[in-house]
């Protein structure tokens, strides 16, 4: 794979899930070509894939812009992730062994420190991230790639939506789940995951929109 394509890629992926790009945003290959200095079929093949992922739309004759979801598709992402990362709680305690349990907790710990510190970015990143590690310690590697595809559709869903001062994805959540795992208390976790993700959805605000930004506030491209 061409490294001017990977790293326009990485760079735009990252800034999505990282809040800074928000949904709407328009990705003009001009504009980002000029940044990364770079063709204009690097950027196109960029944001090909971006659109395979669901992290960006691509619209016949208008461009590129991040992907905007809806508010039915908000509602069927986090009804499909209730459903799926139900069966993942389910299967993981069944296998579970203490070098996955102390991931998990290394994970929390992660979480924990960047809460202290404030470091927005980097708790919304690991949020995210603590699903599917939890998604990759069952042996379905299909039902793991759709909770990573999910996980970065709820990051954008979030990103859109997210009420001022809502707690999102809480570390308190996941310690109390991680403390179900370990007692291999299959009903209390399954139910717990469903409560974490219903309250996530329950602090959209789904009537919310975003304004125009400037991308040379995002990208600081030398």
């Amino acid at each position: 794979m061409d490294s001017n394509e990977e790293k326009v890629y990485s760079a735009i992926h990252d800034a999505v899930m990282d809040h800074r790009l928000p949904p709407g945003t328009k990705l003009t290959e001009s504009t980002f070509s000029e940044y990364f200095n770079v063709s204009r079929t690097v950027i196109r093949k960029a944001l090909y894939r971006l659109a395979q992922k669901n992290i960006a739309e691509l619209r016949p004759n208008r461009g590129a812009i991040v992907a905007r979801p809806s508010i039915e598709e908000t509602r069927d992402v986090f009804n499909t992730r209730r459903v799926i990362e139900s069966a993942i709680i389910t299967e993981v305690i069944k296998h579970i062994d203490r070098e996955q349990l102390k991931k998990l907790r290394d994970h929390l710990k992660k979480e924990e420190k960047a809460g202290k510190d404030r470091e927005r970015r980097t708790i919304v990143r690991l949020s995210g991230e603590f699903h599917t590690l939890l998604a990759g310690m069952q042996s379905n590697q299909v039902m793991y790639e759709y909770v990573a595809e999910l996980v970065s559709r709820t990051t954008l869903i979030v990103a859109l939506y997210e009420s001022p001062g809502a707690p999102g994805c809480t570390n308190y959540d996941h310690k109390k789940l991680v403390g179900f795992i370990a007692a291999k208390d299959n009903t209390r976790a399954v139910k717990s995951m469903n409560e974490h993700l219903r309250e996530i959805e329950n602090n959209l605000n789904l009537e919310a929109s975003t304004g125009d930004i400037n991308l040379e506030d995002i990208f600081n491209v030398k």
